[in-house]
């Protein structure tokens, strides 16, 4: 919602502004919204003047129609699909992980999860040859488990070598520290990589729940408050970044599918329990 204000449009002086606030008529949707010779007649102001500002003002703050068909073509030519490596799970996941959608991984402590997320990454960063962003809450990321993976998929140490590179590691023990990490990757991380001939296509984040347990239940208001805070910016990575975003136990406590459903449906969510 904009607020008028001196500036943003030609014509949109003090005095027309202020003219309009007798009328309780605030923002540009206020204002597009009412009929221009009415409020000319109740504002005593140009007919004209009313018109142009809000020719402009349409032009600049309102989204052109875009049909159904359109914004599935689009959806079609910007989605990928990332094979995990794993034919069973990759079925599970309906052929694999999606960008720009979120993908949960769920279960009890030592079902699997890290490891999981350990052959997703190895497999994109080898096989796809793409980068992978790897948050760790726990400390659990070890380098030569991912080395065993990919010895069993291929002799060549350079190719070894190159796969772990791609795969970058980030430290974050507590949730502010991980909503920063997640912040910083969104304004500053993703893009240098982006222009540094990199090919981002993967946030694993393992887990939230790691540091967001002590914090929720009860009435612990500031838990939830951070955990949505959370949601919301892996939300907006993978939307915006159109990458694939794995996370283990983010809806522990909280049901983020209610959640994500209220507030946008551009890209989904998808829960995997592991057993």
């Amino acid at each position: 919602m904009v607020l008028l204000r001196e500036g943003i449009c030609p014509g949109l002086t003090e005095d027309f502004i202020k003219t309009l606030l007798s009328e309780d008529i605030r923002t540009v949707e206020d204002f597009v919204s009412h009929n221009p010779e009415e409020l000319a007649q109740k504002c005593s102001l140009s007919y004209k003047a009313l018109v142009a500002v809000r020719r402009v003002l349409l032009a600049q703050y309102t989204a052109f129609p875009v049909s159904g068909a359109d914004l599935y073509e689009e959806l079609l030519s910007s989605t990928a699909i990332l094979s995990t490596g794993s034919p069973s799970l990759d079925k599970l996941l309906d052929s694999g992980l999606y960008t720009g959608e979120i993908t949960e991984l769920t279960g009890s402590p030592g079902s699997g999860k890290t490891q999981v997320c350990f052959s997703v990454a190895v497999n994109i960063a080898h096989q796809l040859k793409q980068t992978v962003f790897y948050i760790d809450t726990k400390g659990g990321v070890c380098a030569n488990r991912m080395l065993q993976m990919l010895q069993t998929r291929t002799s060549n140490v350079e190719e070894q070598m190159e796969a772990l590179q791609k795969i970058k590691v980030f430290k974050a023990f507590d949730v502010f520290s991980l909503l920063e990490c997640l912040q910083h990757l969104r304004f500053n991380g993703l893009q240098k990589a982006s222009v540094g001939g990199g090919s981002v296509k993967a946030l694993m984040v393992d887990s939230v729940s790691a540091v967001l347990s002590c914090m929720l239940g009860g009435k612990q208001n500031e838990g939830m408050s951070l955990l949505m805070q959370v949601a919301g910016e892996l939300k907006m990575i993978a939307k915006d970044f159109n990458i694939a975003v794995v996370s283990c136990n983010l809806s522990e406590e909280f049901d983020l599918c209610s959640w994500a459903e209220e507030r946008t449906s551009v890209s989904g969510k998808r829960k995997l329990e592991s057993s």
